[in-house]
């Protein structure tokens, strides 16, 4: 026998006849207690993103919303006359202008509800055009069809580029007199060319097949990582109870992927009411092609360097782009909840 074992054994005799050796407990969950060192690297992980965040996000928000209710040119430009009277003056040389900020973008501002509307119809094109379509291509994508990576890779290439940049590409596809359109159609060079891009009527729809383009890209790989994730038992068993595939993917697969359709229908509704880059390097958002995000731009940098009344369309903007998204939310959850 050895030694070991007679120690063991020997500890053992010596322990009180009916009791039982102390069990160590451990703490719940397995975590210890951090260290003196460990807060540190927390509070540093934690406190250094939240301060950029409310440095970059929050602050500016609250500054635009403040700025709307005054009538500030920029720093150091004179407004010239009292806003309202015996109103202090604020903000360097600016002073309070009450509500008439957005009182002046609604009734006397002309370019104000064109831009709603064409935002509008932004939104209506991505949630109907673009997402759609973009699921489409996700779903044979994922079946599996020959080419798919390839596929995949050209489609997805208009969400690597700039906005900048693909709205240069198809300038050179609408040009109206050396453009790839006109060319083909057969309307290059002589009266009857089309100017797609100058047209009022035609330039909004010109500029959204580009942002569709890009869009619909964005959307399938946002579909197709949902896709991935979505357990094969379930397809399996549609295909047991009989179910064809459109039967499959509206009835068992979309439903799951309840988690994917809330990011897009919140990135679907951003990326429509921020637009900015195409329609600024088409032409500056003028003649048709009015936005909030460009008419924001021209008023808070532009020759005018209106700043409380840029903050008030920036202000009226996000409003717009939280209604959709705070309804659908609620909507979701509330059914959840039902569930």
């Amino acid at each position: 026998m050895s030694s070991s074992t007679t120690e063991a054994g020997a500890a053992a005799s010596a322990e009180p006849a009916g009791t039982t050796p102390p069990v160590r407990r451990r703490r719940r969950g397995g975590l210890r207690r951090l260290s003196g060192r460990d807060k540190v690297v927390v509070a540093l992980l934690l406190g250094i993103p939240l301060l950029l965040d409310l440095a970059f996000v929050w602050v500016p928000a609250l500054a635009t919303v403040l700025l709307s209710f005054t009538k500030w040119n920029g720093v150091g430009s004179l407004s010239g006359k009292a806003c309202l009277p015996n109103v202090p003056s604020i903000l360097n040389n600016g002073c309070l202008y009450g509500v008439q900020n957005y009182h002046q973008a609604a009734t006397i501002y002309p370019e104000f509800w064109p831009a709603v509307r064409h935002n509008l119809i932004w939104l209506a094109v991505f949630i109907f055009v673009a997402t759609p379509l973009g699921m489409l291509f996700a779903v044979l994508i994922d079946r599996g069809i020959k080419g798919s990576r390839m596929y995949q890779s050209i489609l997805f290439l208009p969400v690597m580029l700039s906005l900048a940049l693909i709205g240069i590409i198809w300038e050179f596809m609408y040009s109206q007199n050396l453009g790839l359109i006109n060319t083909v159609i057969g309307r290059n060079g002589n009266s009857n060319a089309i100017d797609w891009l100058g047209n009022p009527h035609l330039n909004l729809w010109a500029v959204l097949v580009e942002a569709t383009w890009r869009q619909a890209g964005y959307v399938m790989v946002l579909y197709l990582a949902g896709l991935k994730a979505v357990d094969p038992t379930l397809r399996e068993a549609a295909l047991v109870d009989g179910a064809n595939p459109w039967q499959t993917f509206w009835r068992v697969i979309f439903p799951v992927m309840k988690p994917i359709n809330i990011v897009i229908m919140v990135v679907t509704v951003i990326e429509s009411l921020r637009a900015f880059d195409l329609v600024y390097i088409t032409n500056k958002g003028v003649n048709g092609l009015e936005l909030l995000s460009v008419l924001v731009t021209s008023n808070i940098v532009g020759e005018t360097q209106r700043v409380g009344f840029g903050s008030a369309l920036g202000v009226v903007l996000l409003v717009i782009s939280l209604v959709p998204i705070s309804i659908f939310l609620y909507q979701t959850f509330r059914r959840e909840a039902a569930e």
